[in-house]
């Protein structure tokens, strides 16, 4: 590495219990678009995050070790309207909370964004946020 390059985010990955389960969730609940999977082994799942990144979903081998899950570590999105977005979350019957575990709530940043927290089918957290 030289002065004159930066490292940069290329992609994170969340390991899944179920990728069918998982795969789904992050479809049509979280709206992301598959991407081409290299791998074409039917543990992985690819998704375009913008802007070049991407997220992998990676089926863990068997046994399922169960992960230390935290609200502190999640992934966040931004959505154009969250209000909509809390609207599917109805449809499919998939809470939310605030940032301090009010169920329901929806949280407000002091510089006016608003985000809720949702869990993923292995319980990861997941911010959604309005500052698109």
């Amino acid at each position: 590495m030289n002065a004159y390059s930066q490292t940069k985010i290329n992609h994170f990955a969340v390991y899944a219990k179920d990728l069918q389960e998982s795969s789904k969730f992050y479809e049509e609940v979280v709206g992301l678009t598959t991407i081409e999977e290299p791998f074409k082994d039917g543990l992985h799942a690819w998704y375009d995050i913008g802007f070049g990144l991407s997220m992998h979903l990676i089926e863990r081998e068997k046994p399922w070790k169960e992960p230390v899950i935290d609200k502190t570590n999640h992934l966040c999105f931004s959505v154009q309207d969250l209000d909509s977005f809390i609207e599917k979350l109805g449809r499919h019957n998939i809470p939310f909370e605030d940032a301090v575990d009010n169920k329901g709530k929806i949280n407000i940043r002091p510089d006016g964004v608003r985000q809720i927290y949702i869990q993923d089918p292995n319980g990861y957290w997941i911010e959604i946020n309005d500052e698109y």
